[in-house]
């Protein structure tokens, strides 16, 4: 098991802070529920090409955005109309897939950080390993795995645990290389499972209290532990956006998939929480569209690589739509003439402080990633873990491997990296249609807040 770098006392903190951060104090909140101000648009018809001269703002009297995301090359309403018609529904088939409902996991937690205080053990958070029966036959070959007797079964509620169905399948030609970006834990296969993340979705657990806050706070002291946010570098900005803007998808899926009734077991959509941890803060939807705009910058400039990986699962038919699908997404002519540079990397790590910068960035994210084994209940890991892997990779596409400083090293990812990468890409384009399209409610909730005595 690999350590994690740098000063690991203080994780706890005080609010103080945490108040660095521009919105680190609502770490105190509900679990992985916070952020996202989501400024929805009418969708207009995608542009010829991207324009990269406006000016980010917000229309008078709305929270609607247009101009340019902040640090990127493509606008607002250009973001909305490829998301709903190309992206989103490319990658709601692509993830659907054999080769990418299946991610390769750590979920028994053993956290570096601080002593395990039974956090891993709550009755909300444990998981029992299905039936045999249940595996179809091409999936029930040995592949080194924990067994049903080396974990222990207790009682857990439906939203908490993690459904391990189909979780022994073997996949074949893809070998092991180490993320610069990522704590290297990840890479002991004795302690590893597969997981179906089809039966595991995204969505509200329960999961909160003095253990969820904790996670937050170490997170966000790491990302930016004594800097004040105006004297931030671009590059620790960009990070910092970069988790906010995560932190910012993931509270959209607790509040699109909730527990709104425990007895009557009633799922719905929070939009009070989702107004209230987004809609009013558009910090929090500028970093979700930054961050959006940023992996999909990853996958284009790894397309290349991505178009001749191998997807096999044994299954030819569903192999070839999952090829199909991939390139479908990297060469869109729309999106290839609408955004064809989502982000520009090569505006970091300037001057002669860039590499001692990446270094120390690239530490704190590492120790950020290794973060993801305290948290207390094991689906949110299990989401936190591909989310934070899924970014690692991004950074790892655009930052560890470029023609100037490592012509030698030609671009390698694990089978685990190309999944995180694809599945983070649709949580975060699943974010921005979420709240696209609750857009005319949410004002309505806004104006009847701040006129409630009105009648409809």
């Amino acid at each position: 098991m690999g350590k994690t770098e740098g000063s690991s006392s203080g994780y706890g903190g005080n609010a103080k802070s945490h108040r660095i951060c521009a919105w680190a104090a609502a770490v105190a909140l509900v679990a992985v529920a916070l952020a996202i101000a989501a400024g929805s648009r009418n969708a207009p018809e995608i542009p010829d090409s991207a324009t990269c001269n406006k000016s980010c703002e917000c229309l008078p009297g709305s929270r609607s955005y247009t101009g340019l995301v902040e640090d990127c090359c493509c606008d607002y309403e250009t973001v909305d109309s490829l998301n709903k018609q190309v992206l989103h529904p490319i990658l709601q088939e692509l993830v659907k897939t054999p080769f990418f409902r299946y991610f390769k996991v750590k979920l028994w937690c053993d956290c570096p950080f601080w002593p395990d205080d039974g956090m891993c053990h709550l009755r909300d958070c444990s998981v029992c390993e299905c039936q045999e029966s249940e595996f179809p036959e091409p999936f029930k070959k040995s592949s080194g795995v924990l067994s049903a007797d080396d974990v222990i079964c207790q009682e857990g509620k439906p939203q908490a645990a993690v459904d391990r169905t189909l979780d022994d399948k073997i996949f074949n030609g893809w070998i092991e290389i180490d993320n610069p970006w990522t704590y290297d834990d990840e890479t002991d296969n004795t302690a590893m499972t597969y997981v179906n993340l089809q039966l595991n979705p995204e969505r509200y657990t329960g999961y909160a209290g003095p253990s969820a806050q904790r996670i937050w706070a170490a997170v966000y002291q790491e990302n930016c532990p004594q800097y004040p946010s105006e004297d931030l570098c671009h590059e620790k900005k960009v990070m910092y956006k970069l988790i906010s803007g995560l932190h910012s998808s993931i509270s959209v899926h607790i509040a699109s998939d909730y527990l709104l009734d425990a007895f009557t077991n009633l799922w719905g959509q929070n939009l009070e929480l989702l107004y209230d941890r987004v809609w009013k803060h558009p910090d929090r939807v500028r970093n979700l569209y930054f961050v959006y705009l940023f992996v999909l910058r990853a996958v284009t400039k790894a397309a290349d690589y991505l178009e001749q990986a191998e997807y096999n699962t044994g299954n030819p038919i569903e192999d070839l739509k999952t090829q199909s699908l991939v390139r479908q997404l990297l060469y869109n002519p729309k999106l290839l003439s609408a955004c064809p540079v989502p982000f520009d990397e090569a505006k970091l790590w300037q001057g002669e402080n860039g590499p001692e910068l990446k270094q120390q960035i690239q530490k704190q994210f590492r120790n950020i990633s290794a973060v993801m084994n305290c948290v207390g209940c094991e689906k949110c890991r299990l989401w936190g873990k591909l989310q934070v892997n899924g970014l690692a990779t991004a950074l790892k596409i655009l930052f560890s491997v470029d023609g100037e400083n490592n012509q030698n090293q030609p671009l390698q990812l694990q089978r685990n990296e190309v999944i995180t990468l694809f599945n983070l890409l649709n949580r975060l384009s699943e974010s921005i249609k979420f709240v696209h399209d609750l857009e005319p409610l949410i004002e309505k909730m806004e104006r009847h807040d701040s006129n409630p005595t009105a009648t409809s």
